[in-house]
């Protein structure tokens, strides 16, 4: 079942709320965020160490943890913060856009653009490694990731019905089964080190696919002008 919609946006409000308030604060807790994203990168989660963290963010050990009380917590801050900042550029819509099939194209080949880099790939397979015993970073990966792309987007093709431009019974559901459709032949290969990262011209080939096969499902259909 997928998370709230509501929920999620209290879950990031709450996070919004936790983050030190001074400039200062944020400039180091900025600094912190980075280095650990550099010693995940480099190492992994599981074999970087606080003490490389802090040695690749340039600061003490004991700054470090004035900030985060462990790894874990850093690596659920960077999922968090790259999750919700993707998802809030890529499903940017503009509900007077009437051309469906243009925004979602576009919207689609952008999406896939990104995700199917190489170190979008690698964070999410180190989420899933560790989702098991850490599930709370996983539910947060989900929520500020898929899960807010889904609402977005759920959003967006809910204003189109009311418009009259498609016909959709459950628009979460729908928006879900969309963006699968363009994860499924493009992004899923390279998670698991199938494939190498698709070409301009072979995303832009697949998400045209799904969106006309999209169209076909849910675009209403205009009744023919009697002559």
């Amino acid at each position: 079942m997928m998370p709230n919609r509501e929920q999620t946006k209290m879950n990031i409000r709450a996070q919004e709320k936790t983050a030190p308030q001074t400039a200062e604060d944020n400039a180091k807790r900025r600094q912190i965020i980075e280095g650990a994203r550099e010693a995940f990168l480099e190492q992994g989660f599981d074999a970087a160490s606080m003490n490389d963290i802090a040695r690749a963010a340039g600061v003490s050990k004991g700054t470090l943890y004035v900030y985060f009380q462990n790894k874990e917590q850093l690596f659920q801050e960077i999922c968090s913060e790259e999750c919700q900042s993707h998802a809030e550029s890529l499903f940017n819509f503009d509900p007077d856009d009437s051309d469906v099939e243009a925004t979602l194209t576009r919207i689609g080949i952008d999406f896939v653009s990104l995700v199917c880099r190489p170190e979008k790939a690698s964070s999410a397979r180190t989420v899933i490694a560790i989702a098991e015993r850490m599930p709370e970073i996983g539910r947060t990966y989900y929520e500020t990731g898929p899960a807010r792309g889904i609402a977005l987007l759920s959003n967006y093709l809910e204003k189109k019905v009311d418009q009259g431009i498609l016909a959709i019974d459950d628009c979460e559901v729908v928006a879900a089964q969309l963006i699968e459709a363009l994860l499924a032949p493009l992004f899923k290969p390279i998670l698991f080190n199938f494939g190498k990262p698709p070409t301009e011209d072979r995303i832009r080939y697949v998400v045209g696919i799904a969106v006309r096969a999209f169209l076909a499902a849910y675009r209403v259909r205009k009744a023919p002008i009697s002559a």
